[in-house]
């Protein structure tokens, strides 16, 4: 599909340095909640988010973990590098990756690259009172990251290694390394799958208490699992939005949670900016399916695919072509990828509403903000900034529901 050019400029707003929250508040719950209902404008707090969401609402959560993806290692000279772990490469899929023992690939980011010409990069360390080894050595280019094969000599998975010697990755642009309380406040209570390299910070606000209530007010919760990658902070450098390559992110859902979904279709609220590319990515299988009889998992859903799909197919058909298939072919889970970019021009098929943060101007995710409300985000973001709302990662959040 061709678009007309969409100016990222027009999603330009300044962020002053002092309104990014560098940590996150003593309680979850107690952040700040801005509600955008048909043009109006309210302010709770998020322990109040049960009281905002309409009779009957469904949350789609994302229950991915942020894992210990950065490891700092030194060359025999002892020049320090960092290895940033991005997506499995050898075994490919995140299961058998955090799994397998003695040796792993991954495309990885390297700090200090230039000082890496030749050789094995080591972190020599004690696990259960043996000294022990970890190596990387250097493989193929992709892009920007480097194929890294790390072997180790101790009887234990990658997943302990890393969980053992890696740092947990906060987002750039707090400008500060991580910090023991990173480990817990930088995963949301309900992580579960890991592989990813970001946390799916709408999420962030959520506890089991607030999870309680809001299932004691007849709030369903379903999961999805969609793995964050570092490409989720990239900037759109293009001036022309449509010319950006959006990243791609690899999702897991079971037939459960889409029959469930479809029972819930009108009712749908997505926790976080992954929850809804994951969801709204389901119309493209679906539709995938329709046409040809299978919904290609093993291909990624295009950037622009999304829009391809005929309005006037519903979502109930999409979804339910899905689960058609899984169940003639007996799957109880399906893995694919997705690198939909939504944008101002797309209108969602599943959700109603979303619960997310404030982003970056000029980013992929106030795009995505725009889709929802359209030009409001202007007033919503000025509405923030004037009332003192904590901006990015650790900051306060907002529940937005879909312009009609």
């Amino acid at each position: 599909m061709r678009f007309n050019p969409l100016n990222i400029n027009d999603f330009d707003y300044e962020l002053p340095d002092e309104r990014i929250a560098k940590f996150p508040l003593d309680e979850r719950d107690h952040s700040k909640l801005l509600v955008w209902r048909d043009g109006a404008i309210s302010e709770r707090r998020f322990y109040n988010l049960g009281e905002e969401l309409p009779e009957g609402a469904m949350l789609v959560f994302n229950n991915t973990k942020v894992f210990r993806a950065r490891l700092i290692m030194h060359k025999p000279s002892g020049a320090r590098l960092e290895v940033f772990c991005l997506e499995p490469h050898a075994p490919a899929d995140y299961e058998n990756a955090f799994s397998v023992r003695g040796e792993c690939s991954w495309r990885c980011l390297v700090g200090g690259l230039k000082k890496w010409k030749e050789g094995a990069l080591v972190i020599d360390f004690e696990m259960n009172g043996e000294p022990c080894r970890l190596e990387a050595l250097r493989g193929e280019q992709v892009g920007k990251a480097h194929i890294v094969t790390f072997r180790w000599n101790v009887d234990a998975t990658f997943g302990e290694i890393i969980e053992h010697l890696g740092r947990i990755p906060i987002p750039p642009y707090l400008n500060r390394e991580s910090e023991e309380i990173d480990n817990t406040r930088y995963q949301t209570v309900y992580s579960r799958i890991e592989g990813s390299v970001a946390a799916p910070t709408a999420g962030l606000h959520f506890t089991p208490r607030l999870i309680e209530e809001l299932h004691s007010r007849g709030v369903r919760t379903e999961e999805v699992t969609l793995h964050v990658g570092a490409g989720t902070f990239l900037p759109v450098k293009e001036e022309d939005a449509t010319r950006h390559t959006m990243h791609t992110e690899h999702f897991v859902i079971t037939l459960s949670t889409l029959r469930n979904l479809i029972a819930g279709l009108g009712h749908i609220f997505s926790v976080g900016t992954t929850s809804t590319r994951t969801i709204e990515s389901l119309s493209a299988l679906g539709w995938r399916v329709l046409q040809g009889g299978t919904p290609d998992a093993e291909r990624a859903v295009g950037q622009w695919e999304i829009y391809d799909v005929p309005s006037e197919v519903g979502a109930e058909e999409l979804l339910g072509a899905l689960v058609g298939w899984m169940e003639r072919e007996g799957v109880e889970s399906l893995s694919a990828a997705t690198q939909i970019m939504i944008t101002p021009r797309y209108r969602f098929r599943i959700i109603e509403g979303l619960v997310t943060n404030f982003h970056q101007p000029k980013s992929t995710l106030l795009l995505l903000i725009s889709a929802i409300v359209g030009e409001e985000w202007r007033t919503i973001y000025r509405y923030a900034m004037e009332h003192d709302f904590r901006f990015l990662s650790y900051g306060d959040s907002s529940l937005l529901f879909v312009r009609k």
